[in-house]
């Protein structure tokens, strides 16, 4: 199937032009202006068409929590969000520690056939914090991401091993900086000592490391010093840890910071410092909400935080939210996506920046409906998402 995208304001992280774009079986062909093919044509008048975003952290809770979220509902989440591609988490049950578990949720996946899943393994067997054993089974050619999400791995030897066989392996390895309550350390302490211990343990090793979700003023302080001394370190943040301070009473993991951290997230991202934002999607029934299990539900969302809180604001342009949501999460996953140019998959989402709208839980597709922004009013509504030329939602 060809397809013909007319009259298009396109903006993408190395590409951004007003014109048309060409797609052949499901691959860009030809972009520029005045394109003429025989083939069903959309004129994309009034609309900005980007590359479709790649969500390095995600939740789908498939298998074992399937009634708070599963493969077909996180991908049409995904979808609505602007996502074509998603790396989920292994906090699954079974914990994803095994290839059994990584081809269930790629078969589950082709059934779907709305988004590319990637599905992380964990770092430990089961969390348990000091089996490794299972790495060496696992194929890396359909693994990217290794991570105990939720978990840090508190002791230095496991993780000094865990970061060398990464390193073995070609894994980015993605870590959540906390220690266990037996440190008796706070949240805050917790993730930028421990941030600093995987740095340190990485500069004489070289692996892949990413910091996930990075909450705080002094573990991006950290992660500054890193790169600016040629050690290997990749991170991200969250929209909402970019947005909203700890003034928000909302169960979260990491918890929401001080404005200072806010801020301090914000500079970073705008001298080029942070790598990718990722949503770290955590869809949870009303139920488990009430009980408070940590996480937002947030993939639906996270495009219309971004824009209103960095480009509208000035502070970043479009282009650099495109890389932040796009290019980089490709490159780092190995995939042909996040850029609008001739032999890049033909992922791409409509949006109308211009459009202001309130944000109602009840509209999600994610059978996840907590959020701590209900009610509340951004700009930026993603319109059409399309994978492989195929349009995957919108009318």
């Amino acid at each position: 199937m060809n397809l013909l995208i007319k009259n298009a304001n396109v903006i993408s992280f190395s590409n951004s032009f007003s014109g048309d774009i060409f797609i052949k079986d499901g691959i860009i062909e030809e972009t520029g202006k005045n394109l003429n093919y025989d083939c069903e044509c959309i004129d994309a008048s009034g609309a900005t068409v980007m590359p479709s975003f790649i969500d390095l952290h995600s939740h789908f809770r498939d298998p074992g929590f399937t009634y708070k979220e599963d493969i077909e509902s996180g991908s049409q989440a995904a979808a609505s969000g602007g996502y074509t591609c998603v790396n989920l988490m292994a906090n699954t049950k079974p914990v994803c520690s095994d290839m059994k578990t990584v081809d269930y949720v790629l078969r589950k996946a082709e059934e779907v056939n709305l988004t590319d899943i990637f599905q992380t393994v964990s770092i430990t067997r089961d969390f348990s914090g000091n089996d490794l054993s299972h790495l060496y089974d696992i194929d890396e050619k359909k693994v990217r991401i290794i991570s105990d999400d939720g978990f840090g791995v508190d002791d230095d030897s496991v993780m000094e091993k865990a970061l060398r066989i990464a390193k073995e392996k070609d894994f980015i390895i993605s870590v959540h900086e906390e220690y266990s309550g037996k440190f008796k350390l706070d949240s805050r302490e917790s993730e930028y000592r421990m941030t600093l211990r995987d740095i340190r343990l990485n500069s004489k090793i070289g692996a892949r490391l990413h910091i996930a979700h990075v909450s705080t003023k002094e573990a991006m302080e950290y992660i500054i010093k890193a790169k600016d001394e040629g050690i290997q370190v990749t991170c991200e943040v969250t929209p909402h840890h970019l947005m909203m301070t700890d003034d928000t009473d909302y169960s979260l993991h990491p918890p929401f910071r001080k404005k200072t951290d806010v801020e301090f997230l914000k500079y970073s991202l705008k001298k080029g410092y942070i790598d990718a934002i990722a949503t770290d999607h955590a869809p949870h029934s009303y139920e488990d909400k009430c009980k408070g299990a940590r996480g937002i539900s947030g993939i639906e969302t996270a495009y219309a935080i971004c824009y209103t809180v960095l480009v509208k604001s000035g502070l970043i342009d479009l282009c650099r939210l495109s890389e932040l949501m796009s290019a980089k999460p490709a490159e780092m996953l190995g995939v042909k996506k996040g850029d609008i140019r001739k032999g890049y998959d033909a992922d791409l989402i409509f949006v109308d920046n211009n459009l202001e709208y309130e944000i109602n839980a009840d509209d999600f597709k994610s059978r996840g409906k907590n959020t701590p922004l209900e009610g509340m009013s951004f700009y930026g509504k993603v319109l059409k998402t399309f994978k492989k030329g195929i349009l995957i939602y919108g009318g």
